[in-house]
């Protein structure tokens, strides 16, 4: 069983920046698509980024020229750099991955920015 645990939520200043890491139990090579969601409070869960096992990104126009998702096949990680966050930008940050129909989810970080 695939188990992804995100790490780096916090809170951060308006401005600030934050670096969110998804960490997988096993090897990333077997997924197709690796991705960023968010929650906040009262909305549906978003889509932020993701990348593909092909290396083709795509982010959702809210945080494009801020954040940026990346990926360390040796650590197993990927990762989310926030930049210029915003009040806005609060919620709760899941990873995803994709893989032959399957979709797993981690627990959640939670990313708070203050105004």
């Amino acid at each position: 069983q695939v188990q992804l645990v995100e790490s780096g939520g916090g809170l951060v200043q308006a401005g600030g920046s934050l670096r969110l890491s998804c960490a997988a139990s096993g090897s990333i090579f077997s997924f197709h698509v690796m991705a960023w969601y968010r929650q906040a409070p009262g909305k549906q869960r978003e889509l932020v980024a993701n990348i593909t096992s092909g290396d083709r990104i795509s982010y959702a126009d809210f945080v494009k020229d801020r954040f940026t998702i990346s990926r360390d096949n040796v650590r197993n990680t990927w990762y989310l750099h926030m930049n210029s966050l915003k009040p806005e930008d609060t919620a709760v940050y899941y990873c995803n991955a994709g893989r032959y129909g399957n979709n797993f989810w981690g627990k959640g970080t939670l990313v708070t920015v203050s105004s």
